[in-house]
């Protein structure tokens, strides 16, 4: 499967460039997972680099589990917003929404979380993985004919095979995607949770951005 998600989306996307782009490791308590970010969104790239550099995510947890669908990890929307509203005086900061087309929410996506704005802004401090499942052809036509969105050929072929959360797609900033520990990703979305979809046992992680002697060694191990 790792091998079958990776192939898909080197022909998925242009990669020009491929190895002079960002990696970034999350090194969980129960594995690693190896994160390539996106050039086509170099405001989400750059602000989670910054953050990372900050320290913002160090320790943070995988707060939000949702089979089959997504797993949150960083700050919660309400610890956020409760901090915000605690300084009035701070004006309110965000990234820019950068919703590419081509950059859709399939499985092993990274994301990037946020409150209902209009502007479909996103959090600095809250990512999510997509765990997603198989949709039909049919379960894709309603999702084009509901958003107003058009999947291509490859993109349908990701969601019927791969598999996804295709209803994210123009809502939420897709930036970056799983290139290794996709069975530790699988894990971390599959652990029991109780009600407010907290894992019962905590998941922990902090990012480490990857160096070009250690992006060049990834490189020869991926297929």
């Amino acid at each position: 499967m790792k091998r079958t998600i990776f192939l898909l989306a080197l022909n998925f996307i242009a990669l020009s460039g491929f190895a002079q782009s960002r990696f970034v490791r999350l090194q969980t308590n129960v594995g690693n997972i190896t994160l390539r970010l996106y050039d086509e969104t170099p405001k989400h790239r750059d602000a989670f680099l910054q953050s990372i550099n900050k320290g913002l995510f160090n320790g943070a947890a995988f707060n939000r589990v949702i089979k089959g669908f997504v797993s949150q990890g960083g700050e919660l929307d309400d610890v956020i917003l409760e901090r915000e509203a605690k300084q009035p005086d701070v004006p309110i900061s965000r990234i820019d929404a950068e919703l590419v087309p081509e950059l859709i929410h399939k499985k092993g996506a990274l994301g990037a979380g946020r409150n209902d704005n209009p502007e479909k802004s996103s959090y600095f401090t809250q990512i999510y993985l997509v765990a997603g499942k198989q949709h039909t052809a049919e379960q894709l036509e309603a999702i084009e004919k509901k958003k107003g969105l058009k999947f291509s050929a490859l993109q349908k072929q990701m969601y019927t095979t791969i598999g996804g959360t295709p209803h994210l797609d123009g809502d939420y900033t897709v930036f970056g995607e799983v290139v290794d520990g996709m069975d530790v990703a699988g894990r971390i979305n599959a652990v029991p949770t109780n009600k407010d979809d907290l894992p019962l046992s905590a998941i922990t992680f902090t990012p480490k951005v990857l160096s070009k002697k250690e992006v060049a060694a990834l490189l020869k191990l991926l297929p």
